[in-house]
């Protein structure tokens, strides 16, 4: 279970260094640069999350970044949320549900 809390940080941190960059499309360089410190430790702690686990369990955790994302477009960035969009975040989040669990059985 360490390895999945490590790769849903490491997702998080990936997701909000993406957000930064957009904000820092309009040319500002503070968010670029807060942005590469949490990708950068968002890899970090995938790298240190890798020790705890089989790659292919904890690599599709990684897919929590889309769901992160979604929300994050929509709070911070007023993008729309279709329809489409939200059936495909909830067949993501069965997915790491089914792959988290099985992994938890062993």
């Amino acid at each position: 279970m360490r390895g999945v809390a490590l790769m849903l940080l490491s997702s998080l941190s990936t997701c909000l260094g993406q957000m930064l960059w957009k904000l820092s499309a309009g040319g500002a360089l503070m968010p670029l640069i807060g942005g590469f410190a949490l990708y950068a430790v968002g890899a970090l702690l995938m790298i240190i999350a890798l020790r705890y686990g089989e790659l292919s369990v904890l690599h599709p955790i990684l897919g929590a970044g889309y769901v992160l994302s979604l929300f994050i477009g929509s709070a911070v960035f007023r993008e729309s949320l279709s329809a489409s969009k939200v059936l495909g975040v909830l067949v993501i989040i069965a997915g790491l549900v089914l792959i988290v669990r099985g992994e938890v059985k062993k």
